[in-house]
């Protein structure tokens, strides 16, 4: 089943084209990274997919139905601007946007002193989130949005903020949501946290898509990198695009080389046999997504 699905959506602000066609599939269950530096049109999409601002032409589906109050249900969301009630508990906050999702006071109270107990915050359940530091508030804000156990779960850019500790529990709640049958869309500009919790991945620059797949299908779209210990020059080695000194070990010169596109290390490592091309080293190098992403979209947006 497809848990959302945008088709063809376009969206204008006067004569600004923020998304320009884009189309892309999220399939139920799956952990799903909506990536792009600073302006690419993120926001703007899940603003669309959540019915605060209206597509100018497009469709939207999001659990087989169209935008709407009626998923309230079945969505959390974490908006990039964060914002609570400053006089109002802990506790009191989470209830009232369980009760905003169609849950029971009663439901949504237990389901929010289980959330606080599992972040660490249930001795604070009655403080008021004025009384709270920034870190523990972010905390509330998160068991906001998941509080109704959503069937899609929509992030945008949940790290910004965060430190260190938080983002680590932000990380281990998607994880648990994924494993509990959520599936789980989240934009960011920060590829490490994509990179540990993605099945797939959408790159988006100027409001366009410039790629759709798994973190393996977006690597592969970089020629391969290798590093050899030879006595000789790779160049000339079939496949071997550039080859460049990268140093000395134990007399052996360390060699920085690229492949041709489509160009396969284990026909260089056979070529290399057949040719008795002495080597004491032959590793190959696995792309980050940053170095994917800025492969894909360009220095400019990969600095954003």
């Amino acid at each position: 089943m497809t848990a959302l699905l945008l088709d063809h959506v376009t969206k204008d602000f006067g004569d600004k084209r923020a998304v320009d066609d884009l189309s892309f599939a999220v399939r139920d269950g799956e952990v799903f990274g909506f990536l792009g530096g600073n302006g690419a049109g993120k926001t703007t999409s899940l603003r669309m997919v959540l019915d605060i601002i209206r597509p100018t032409s497009g469709r939207i589906e999001i659990l087989g139905r169209a935008p709407g109050r009626e998923n309230s249900a079945d969505l959390g969301f974490l908006p990039e601007e964060r914002g609570l009630y400053r006089t109002m508990t802990a506790l009191d906050t989470i209830t009232y946007f369980g009760r905003l999702k169609g849950m029971t006071r009663n439901d949504a109270r237990a389901q929010g002193k289980d959330l606080l107990d599992r972040f660490g915050l249930g001795s604070s359940a009655n403080t008021k989130i004025e009384k709270l530091s920034k870190g523990m508030a972010q905390k509330v804000q998160l068991a906001t949005a998941v509080v109704n156990a959503p069937r899609l779960l929509i992030l945008d850019e949940p790290f910004s903020g965060l430190d260190p500790v938080n983002q680590g529990l932000l990380e281990d709640e998607i994880k648990r949501l994924s494993r509990e049958g959520s599936t789980i869309v989240f934009s960011t500009h920060v590829m490490q946290h994509a990179e540990r919790l993605c099945d797939r991945l959408l790159l988006l620059a100027d409001g366009r898509k410039k790629f759709e797949g798994t973190q393996d299908e977006a690597r592969a779209t970089l020629p391969a990198r290798l590093t050899l210990a030879a006595r000789e020059t790779p160049v000339g080695l079939p496949g071997v695009a550039s080859a460049a000194e990268a140093g000395n070990q134990d007399g052996w010169t360390l060699w920085d080389v690229r492949l041709e596109p489509g160009g396969d290390p284990g026909d260089l490592l056979q070529a290399c046999t057949e040719r008795g091309f002495g080597l004491r080293k032959f590793e190959q190098s696995r792309p980050s997504l940053h170095d994917v992403f800025i492969h894909i979209v360009g220095d400019a947006e990969g600095r954003a």
